[in-house]
């Protein structure tokens, strides 16, 4: 059996004022061609399916043209579950239309797909709350997954059944999976986990989500959940959040992210973009394929020491979207950014370095270092305002609110 993964689309997002909407098509139809190419039996889309509860109508429009086209007609199923940017119960609305086609979304934990049978040859042959299995057209292997969306701590308890405050979320999790695999997961089919979670390998070094995401790990989200909390029965885990492929560990099996196909914040520049092929037989090991994506602008970080070096840099990387740090001896001129904007016309944003600002009214403090990090210059802030350093809650509360879409 052969098996695509993606995530993390986020349709409708842009960058500051540049709208991503015609990258967006490019990559997804080039995904499109790889299900096809490499004849996938299914598709998995583990979550961040657009990019806000309530997307525009123009990235409604392209997510289900594609999930049509990837599913062949019907003969090729396609899964996708709520992440952290989605609505669950949008996610869920379409479905009784979306399940003729072969589309089968989950929003919830705890969501159950009704049995049905298409003409195509896809059955829905068993489901249980966050279970599913399907029999794929003209193949005598079981397909088995495992669906988590995403939800907060309180909601993944409330779904799944356990409001023990005390007890740690990956614990009820692992009760969840493991219950649900050694019910219906054996070595007569292949048997897949698919989530919308921050996952580790236990003591590995936590990886760091993406600059502009909104966070999982925070006060009110979700802990990490760690690869040994994974069942024996399963054979691959794909999961969505992390926009940098990534594979987080090789046991008790492969569990990757397949990382989002565009790169969406200058924190992923210069990242090779993937989707995921998993070729995999009941009881045996499963393989995975990086595919790399082609699709897309790159996004570029150029620090210009002074106006000639950024016009010349900028002559030679037209098709990328840029930031640009401007390092030159006193603030740039109106005349100069007009300059800037029209040797490229994909600059997001420039950083002005003045390298002799002069010191404020007081004599005491530099001017501002428009360089530094929004957390740093947060956290120089909080400290001029309080005379102490910000404590954890409050960092993770000011990286939540960041993270939040404006109105």
């Amino acid at each position: 059996m052969k098996l695509l993964h993606t995530s993390d689309w986020h349709l409708g997002k842009r960058l500051d004022d540049f709208s991503r909407m015609e990258e967006q098509q490019a990559v997804l139809l080039e995904i499109c061609e790889v299900a096809e190419r490499e004849q996938v039996d299914a598709v998995l889309v583990a979550g961040d399916l657009f990019d806000t509860f309530n997307p525009p109508t123009e990235a409604v429009d392209l997510f289900y043209k594609v999930l049509k086209r990837l599913t062949n007609n019907g003969r090729r199923p396609v899964i996708a579950i709520a992440g952290n940017h989605d609505s669950p119960d949008r996610i869920e609305a379409p479905d009784p239309l979306a399940r003729e086609c072969g589309i089968i979304f989950a929003g919830y934990p705890n969501s159950v797909i009704a049995p049905f049978d298409l003409e195509s040859g896809v059955i829905v042959s068993q489901s249980s709350e966050g279970f599913l299995e399907l029999q794929l057209p003209g193949a005598a292997i079981l397909l088995r997954l495992l669906l988590t969306p995403y939800a907060n701590e309180h909601r993944l308890k409330t779904c799944l059944g356990h409001e023990n405050s005390e007890e740690e979320l990956r614990a009820v999790l692992q009760r969840n999976w493991t219950a649900l695999a050694d019910q219906y997961c054996d070595e007569q089919g292949v048997n897949v986990l698919v989530s919308h979670l921050f996952m580790v390998a236990k003591g590995a070094e936590l990886p760091e989500e993406p600059a502009d995401e909104k966070p999982i790990l925070h006060v009110g989200g979700a802990q990490a959940v760690y690869t040994e909390n994974i069942p024996k029965q399963i054979q691959y885990t794909a999961l969505g959040h992390l926009h940098r492929m990534h594979r987080v560990d090789p046991v008790p099996c492969p569990a990757y992210y397949s990382g989002s196909p565009l790169s969406y914040s200058f924190s992923e520049a210069n990242q090779k973009k993937y989707v995921l092929l998993i070729d995999v037989e009941p009881g045996g090991a499963a393989e995975v394929k990086e595919v790399e994506l082609t699709k897309g602008k790159k996004l570029l970080r150029k620090r210009a020491e002074g106006m000639e070096d950024a016009l010349q840099w900028l002559s030679e990387n037209q098709d990328c979207l840029v930031e640009l740090t401007m390092v030159t001896e006193t603030f740039l001129t109106a005349l100069e950014r007009r300059q800037l904007g029209a040797a490229h016309p994909g600059i997001v944003t420039i950083i002005p370095e003045v390298t002799n600002a002069a010191e404020l009214a007081d004599g005491h403090h530099k001017s501002i270092d428009l360089t530094r990090s929004m957390d740093e210059l947060f956290a120089d802030y909080f400290k001029h305002v309080k005379d102490q350093e910000p404590n954890d809650e409050i960092t993770k509360l000011f990286a939540e609110i960041l993270a939040e879409e404006e109105d």
